[in-house]
């Protein structure tokens, strides 16, 4: 049993119990029901997005079943690799039940997953990552709420003049004691309520992005810049010497994510603009006649009587010749005489033959 209070706001000490069901020699903790109900919930939303993004049912299904699958499997590795001493057989690095997972080798395991299959079936893998990133966080605003129940993945004491005291979590037994409570940060509930925030801010862009992967790189930048200042906080961290992993792994994924974002969006700006300036209609010199070698324009007016008093065979002539010699507009100027002694030269080979 876990001993938590949030005097802050008006939460007195209560209890928590781990195990959600007891059978005897198989116990049922609320850590894998809260986990469990977050990929249910994910899998829900990726069915949504997966008909924006065109990505048809049993793709979908593969990427779900074999993501979670390999999502695990990251987790544990990312994990174990990380605490890669403390272990002394195969057995007790497979031990999930035992708890230890980390989420960005989660992520990690999920995501090349995700871009095997795409390879393999030839979809678009950042249509495939957009669809999943909201999805991640859905499981990660709930999978932390596992660990308020585990009483664990809370930082360090709060300092009595810190702006984030009013939301200090009492906590029995704790790192510093089994019959003291003491006041800690509790950092599962500011990353899950970061997420929470980020989902919903995404989701307002979703239907907007101007690019394909532009919802993976927001959730890489967000989470991972929030992650960045959660973790300093956190008593529990992962390091490879002196550097916490998941603090370098998330300003690795905000540079990576801020940099790929900007890029995207300024090429997507200057295609659109290119896009803007140009003019699909190609004006068409056709109709050259004698009288055309003068130096003054005929009018609109006077072509259309000219075209009327030919012979119908001469008018049809006249069309086929338009559709065979039309020029479209160049961005440079364009010599007119040049271009009629050139359609009648042309004139004059096909006579010939």
């Amino acid at each position: 049993m876990v001993t938590i209070s949030f005097p802050g706001l008006g939460i007195d000490n209560f209890k928590v119990n781990p195990v959600a069901i007891d059978l005897g020699k198989i116990e049922i903790r609320w850590y894998a029901l809260i986990i469990t109900l977050g990929m249910i919930l994910a899998a829900v939303y990726c069915i949504f997005r997966a008909k924006q993004e065109g990505i048809s049912m049993d793709n979908l299904f593969d990427m779900v079943l074999f993501g979670i699958l390999f999502g695990i499997v990251g987790a544990r590795t990312y994990y174990v690799l990380m605490k890669l001493d403390t272990y002394d057989s195969f057995l007790e690095m497979i031990a999930i039940w035992k708890g230890g997972l980390a989420i960005y080798g989660g992520i990690i395991g999920g995501a090349l997953t995700i871009l095997v299959i795409c390879k393999i079936r030839k979809i678009n893998p950042f249509k495939a990552l957009d669809m999943a990133a909201p999805a991640v966080m859905i499981g990660q605003i709930l999978g932390r709420w596992g660990n308020f129940f585990n009483g664990e993945a809370y930082g360090t004491k709060v300092a009595a003049d810190s702006i984030l005291y009013p939301l200090r979590m009492g906590l029995l037994p704790n790192i510093d004691s089994y019959s003291v409570m003491y006041y800690y940060h509790p950092t599962f509930f500011y990353e899950s309520l970061w997420n929470l925030v980020g989902f919903i801010l995404i989701n307002l862009v979703y239907k907007k992005k101007k690019f394909d992967g532009q919802i993976f790189y927001m959730y890489i930048s967000w989470y991972g810049f929030g992650r960045m200042f959660i973790e300093g906080l956190r008593t529990d961290s992962l390091y490879i010497g002196e550097f916490r992993v998941s603090q370098v792994v998330a300003f690795i994924c905000v540079i990576v994510g801020v940099i790929m974002l900007i890029y995207n969006l300024l090429r997507e700006r200057r295609r659109r603009m290119t896009a803007e300036s140009y003019e699909p209609v190609y004006p068409k010199f056709s109709h050259f006649s004698s009288a055309s070698t003068s130096e003054d324009a005929v009018s609109e007016s006077e072509t259309v009587n000219e075209t009327e008093e030919l012979p119908e065979e001469d008018v049809a002539e006249e069309e086929q010749e338009e559709k065979r010699y039309t020029i479209r507009r160049s961005p440079y100027s364009v010599d007119e005489d040049k271009v009629k002694e050139l359609f009648d030269d042309k004139k004059e080979d096909e006579e010939e033959k």
